[in-house]
């Protein structure tokens, strides 16, 4: 989990392009914040991904809490960080303006640490199942898991909506699960 220094951050540019093309004034001041806190802390991480990133071994048996707090707002490298920061300019301008922006940032926070509580349930469940304690290892960073809570609850707001994932058009309900699916095999990890 390191990431390659002294390269374009394509990835990087590509999002602020996209975010000008939106506009700044367009975009509600949560999700604004939200995309420049995770811009902020990909050029200025707090610590090296290695220290920052969620897993059993370093968040529980070695109790680094404050892991469930930065490993949201990290990410791997400049692609990571853009593929969930366009998700999230996109979902934070559909939720934000229908929910209101303390409502919306309340979710965002509570989202933020609950994901991480999840992801250790199930890497502890595959532990026990699979009799595997590679899983105590796996260790997480990125905004993803916050971004596919977003888009549950985007879905129970706006019903009966279609999306296109990879070019097929999916029922919304369902897409946020080939979504999660098509991540997994497209980004591993």
């Amino acid at each position: 989990m390191h990431r390659r220094q002294g390269r374009a951050n394509a990835g990087l540019l590509l999002l602020l392009y996209q975010i000008s093309q939106v506009g700044i004034q367009n975009i509600p001041s949560v999700t604004l914040g939200v995309l420049v806190l995770n811009i902020f802390l990909f050029l200025n991480p707090v610590r090296p991904l290695s220290e920052v990133c969620i897993s059993i071994n370093e968040a529980i048996y070695k109790k680094n809490w404050q892991r469930f707090l930065l490993s949201p707002f990290h990410h791997a490298d400049d692609w990571h960080l853009y593929y969930n920061m366009i998700s999230m300019l996109w979902k934070g301008i559909m939720l934000e303006k229908r929910l209101k922006s303390v409502w919306f940032a309340y979710i965002i926070a509570v989202f933020s640490v609950l994901i991480g509580v999840v992801y250790m349930m199930l890497e502890f469940l595959l532990v026990k199942i699979l009799d595997d304690p590679s899983y105590e290892m796996n260790c997480g960073v990125g905004f993803s898991g916050v971004l596919f809570a977003l888009k549950v609850l985007n879905n129970h707001y706006n019903p009966g909506r279609v999306s296109s994932v990879l070019g097929l058009r999916i029922s919304s309900k369902y897409a946020c699960w080939v979504e999660l699916v098509a991540i997994h095999f497209i980004s591993p990890g």
